[in-house]
């Protein structure tokens, strides 16, 4: 019989992630807005970003031994309550007009240093919450709340442009003290794990931990080949971010928009596969195949769908999207059904890791060569890049990777 997927814990953890989701998507946007504003630095804006992005290389991997010790769910939580006094604090400071920029930027580096961790013990405690054979399902709901982010950004220009920054400040913070109480309800489902005390766990243990996750992700020639074809993936998407909407305000007049109708394809498409994952559930034999396919398609279509007319560049986009979210589906179900528990932190912190590594640097060389070929040919060279690397990471350990992926989770 099929276990249940909508538990009490999986609703509760679902309807919390949205709420939380929903407002920082408002107020992160609305915050880069008001940074470009106030300031009127293209540099400032620069180092806005910096301060946001530094603690993600960081503090995932610091974090992840930690998640494999102590209780992911009070970390959820607590983090939660932290980030409703922060942007509470945050909206006070600019409604009163005591703002300046130091603050700003230091309480950035705060965030983002909190969402690092986050991101890190809520991907390690989500899983606890799934029902076994219900992994692709419940990833599907994930990968289609994820893109209700895009929606989100005309919203908070509007609002923005309506309210100011401090009011959704304050909005978010409410979001957030929202999100930590619906996940104070949770269930301890770590109750039956060994979890050492503070007083018994020092630096010791720690560096021991984060050699015994090492060891583990060498072990593991699957999961080390999808992690290293991932940081590839964001190398590569990295480049895109760089390229794709400076090509469009460049080449078209309102560029930005048409930028914006194109991805909105890519959100059907991705709204429309998780609806389909949802329902239908891949043949386990066939979902090694349809993720090679799927790795190599998507590289394919973002290396040339630039150069096409606009009806078949919708239609890429529109592929992009739903191959996307099957690429996720796919490799997410399997690998977080795989990991054991006691082991997910140390893995989700390492490859979130090894991603924002990736993206950094496909961001910066893509910056340094489209200054020396022309912005189409940089995104072909990265996405051809990132194809054949599918071909040589994920098709050339086969035997590897496909009893990771060929399983019904």
């Amino acid at each position: 019989m099929q276990n249940k997927l909508w538990t009490k814990d999986f609703t509760t953890i679902t309807l919390g992630s949205v709420v939380s989701m929903l407002g920082n998507s408002i107020s992160g946007f609305a915050m880069s807005l008001f940074v470009l504003d106030y300031m009127e630095s293209t540099l400032l804006y620069a180092i806005y970003i910096f301060l946001y992005t530094l603690p993600q290389i960081a503090a995932p991997i610091i974090s992840g031994p930690l998640m494999d010790r102590f209780s992911r769910r009070r970390t959820i939580y607590t983090l939660d309550f932290c980030s409703t006094a922060l942007y509470l604090g945050l909206g006070a400071l600019i409604y009163f007009d005591a703002f300046n920029f130091g603050i700003f930027a230091a309480a950035t580096f705060v965030i983002g240093t909190i969402n690092s961790v986050y991101m890190v013990a809520f991907e390690s405690f989500y899983p606890m919450l799934i029902t076994e054979g219900n992994y692709s399902k419940a990833y599907s709901i994930s990968g289609t709340l994820q893109t209700m982010t895009f929606f989100m950004m005309p919203l908070a220009t509007v609002a923005y442009n309506a309210f100011g920054l401090a009011p959704l400040l304050i909005v978010n913070s409410v979001f957030f003290l929202i999100a930590a109480v619906f996940e104070t309800m949770i269930s301890d489902v770590e109750a039956g794990k060994k979890i050492n005390s503070v007083a018994s766990y020092g630096a010791g243990a720690y560096f021991s931990d984060m050699k015994e996750g090492i060891r583990y992700l060498s072990s593991e020639k699957g999961l080390l080949a999808v992690t290293v074809y991932f940081m590839v993936i964001s190398f590569a998407g990295g480049a895109s971010q760089v390229i794709t909407l400076p090509w469009f305000n460049k080449t078209f007049e309102n560029g930005e928009y048409l930028f914006m109708f194109v991805s909105i394809f890519s959100v059907i498409g991705r709204s429309l596969g998780g609806l389909i994952h949802y329902k239908v559930q891949l043949p386990a034999e066939k979902k090694f195949g349809i993720a090679l396919f799927v790795y190599v398609s998507i590289a394919v279509i973002e290396a040339f769908y630039l150069y096409v007319p606009f009806g078949i560049m919708h239609a890429g986009s529109f592929l992009i999207g739903i191959l996307g979210v099957t690429s996720y589906n796919i490799r997410v179900s399997a690998t977080q059904s795989y990991v054991p528990h006691d082991m997910k932190g140390r893995f989700n912190g390492a490859f979130f890791m090894l991603n924002t590594v990736g993206t950094l640097t496909g961001e910066l060389l893509a910056g340094v060569l489209s200054e020396l070929i022309p912005m189409r040919a940089t995104l072909t060279v990265f996405m051809l890049f990132s194809a054949l690397s599918a071909l040589i990471i994920i098709g050339g350990n086969k035997k590897h990777v496909a009893p990771l992926y060929n399983r019904n989770v």
